[in-house]
């Protein structure tokens, strides 16, 4: 079955465009996907499971009409349902798993057109910021080989870097859209906390900080899809504040003039990389050359107190999925079912007390309100994304003392050293030294968005985030498209592409 040669010139509504003209097939799209998928999944590891029997028989004619009729499109392999396939999470523990109900979300996504080809590869439960997997490998950046794509969703970051899709979805529980966003050189849109229904398996996902959503070339796919999905469902407890008008119309409107406030200190413990601080001045010189009005602000943080608060929030949602996890599978879970970080983060959940899980939280809410104050003369705050570039394969592994403290804590169980705060101290400052940035609007539950305006002279993508007023996500893609048009990137190839690699 002949593919379609010119896929690479257009995004997921320039496709559908084609397919509502007839000028080309959903069959042909599809061929085109899954052929790329071959060409390239060996070498960076992005997809996990096929789906290509059922897409064949979706693109003759069973898309619909939305706004995607007929599109490729994956799914990451976390959360969302689809009855008779399996999910599983990244995990030893979840192999095989298959469920037989469906996710809202997932129905929205399908509502909209599109023609689900594969699922896309996670962290384990989606913990860790890059995808190094017992159950999958390595999932590998296309802009350089031996870098991670980021994670959870690096998956499908990895997949619309290397050109198989235009669009593929994620979900950013501290990150996990704006990391491969910014690792892969692609727009990553984090909603306001409850934009996207969770239901019916779920009211929130990891106490509200996860929002879902998808990974783009252009602002404009991002937008679109975020019409076709927002809104809440039958099960939802509460939900995102209605807004006027449409993401897309947004998106082909340039912005008022806004007020930008710009930093590089890191929420959670770091040292932020030259490259990444260099990306945010470029980006503040362009908002102004834009007519923005852009300050620089300090945000005050109190870093290692943060990282605590929400190290222990994440670890007792991780504790509690496990238990589910072990009533879905009829099983006790073990050491041996888990890589050792998810082991030892789901001991800490386990060994924490309601009354630490509580502050915690409240400490996290604390902050929010706190910086609502530090920025209410601003529509947008302007931060790096990571806290460094792609971090290597493998590079945050647990090494030396702190691999063999994992491994103590493994054997004897967090109750033996948990008298002090210092081995959760330094399990915050290993994780978030490369995220200090993208888990703050997780607690606040803010839009944000990863931006690829710059490169590095390795050649890597170093994506910048703006953050939002709660519930605004107009305001950001007007502004986005802005950026978009005033430095264009969708047409940057990264060295393992699937299709043209022209350049520019």
């Amino acid at each position: 079955m002949p593919g379609f040669p010119e896929y690479d010139a257009y995004d997921a509504l320039g496709l559908a465009e084609l397919v509502r003209a007839a000028e080309v097939s959903s069959t042909e799209l599809v061929e085109e996907c899954i052929s790329r998928i071959q060409r390239v999944n060996p070498q960076i590891n992005s997809v996990v499971f096929e789906l290509f029997d059922a897409a064949r028989a979706r693109s003759t004619g069973n898309y619909g009409d939305g706004p995607f009729a007929g599109v490729p499109f994956l799914i990451k392999d976390l959360i969302q349902r689809i009855p008779g396939v399996p999910t599983q999470e990244g995990s030893m523990f979840f192999k095989g798993w298959t469920p037989t109900d469906e996710t809202n979300l997932y129905r929205r996504w399908l509502d909209a057109g599109v023609v689900p080809v594969a699922k896309t590869a996670t962290s384990e439960l989606g913990l860790l910021p890059v995808v190094e997997t017992a159950l999958h490998g390595a999932t590998r950046n296309p802009w350089m080989l031996d870098r991670t794509a980021g994670g959870s969703s690096g998956g499908s970051g990895s997949s619309v870097a290397a050109g198989v899709v235009p669009m593929a979805s994620g979900g950013d529980g501290g990150g996990s859209i704006r990391i491969p966003a910014s690792c892969c050189g692609l727009f990553g849109h984090k909603p306001s906390r409850a934009r996207n229904p969770s239901g019916p398996i779920a009211s929130e996902h990891w106490s509200g900080l996860v929002s879902e959503h998808v990974l783009t070339r252009t602002v404009r796919d991002s937008a679109a899809m975020l019409d076709a999905t927002h809104g809440p469902d039958d099960t939802t407890p509460y939900f995102a504040a209605p807004i006027e008008g449409t993401f897309l119309a947004a998106a082909e409107t340039d912005p008022r003039p806004l007020r930008i406030a710009f930093h590089s200190q890191p929420a959670f413990p770091a040292t932020v990389h030259p490259d990444c601080k260099a990306a945010v001045e470029d980006a503040a010189r362009l908002c102004t050359e834009l007519g923005h009005h852009v300050e620089e602000v300090s945000p005050g943080h109190d870093a290692l107190a943060l990282g605590r608060a929400f190290l222990i929030v994440a670890a007792a949602n991780v504790a509690a999925e496990i238990h589910e996890g072990e009533q879905l599978r009829n099983r006790r879970a073990t050491s041996k079912d888990f890589q050792l970080t998810t082991w030892v983060t789901h001991m800490l959940g386990k060994a924490v007390s309601g009354q630490d899980f509580l502050v915690s939280l409240r400490a996290l809410q604390t902050e929010s309100r706190r910086l609502v104050d530090v920025y209410r003369d601003y529509d947008l705050v302007l931060t790096p994304t990571l806290g460094t570039p792609p971090v290597r394969i493998g590079e945050l592994d647990p090494k030396g003392a702190d691999l063999v403290a994992q491994k103590v804590i493994t054997a004897l169980g967090w109750s033996a050293p948990l008298g002090s705060t210092k081995i959760i101290d330094q399990a915050a400052q290993n994780t978030f030294s490369f995220i200090p940035f993208t888990p703050v609007a997780n607690f606040t539950g803010e839009p944000s968005m990863s931006v690829p305006l710059y490169w590095n002279t390795e050649g890597l993508p170093i994506g910048v985030m703006f953050t939002g007023r709660p519930a605004d996500e107009t305001m950001m893609f007007s502004l986005a498209a802005q950026l978009e048009r005033a430095r264009p990137w969708r047409d940057r190839r990264a060295p393992v592409y699937a299709g043209k690699k022209n350049s520019p």
